[in-house]
């Protein structure tokens, strides 16, 4: 099973484009303290893109 754990909202899809390159050039441990501050439960943030 997938859940969508962590999400940053652009205006522009560039800026997400270049912060998408940037965040899969970090270590999985820097990604991991992201998702953990953000979301500490990791619960599935799917249902926020659809209200």
């Amino acid at each position: 099973m997938r859940r969508l754990v962590y999400i940053e909202p652009f205006d522009e899809i560039g800026a997400a484009i270049a912060r998408e390159k940037r965040l899969k050039k970090w270590l999985r441990r820097w990604k991991v303290e992201l998702i953990e501050r953000d979301n500490p439960g990791r619960a599935d943030l799917y249902e926020r893109l659809n209200c």
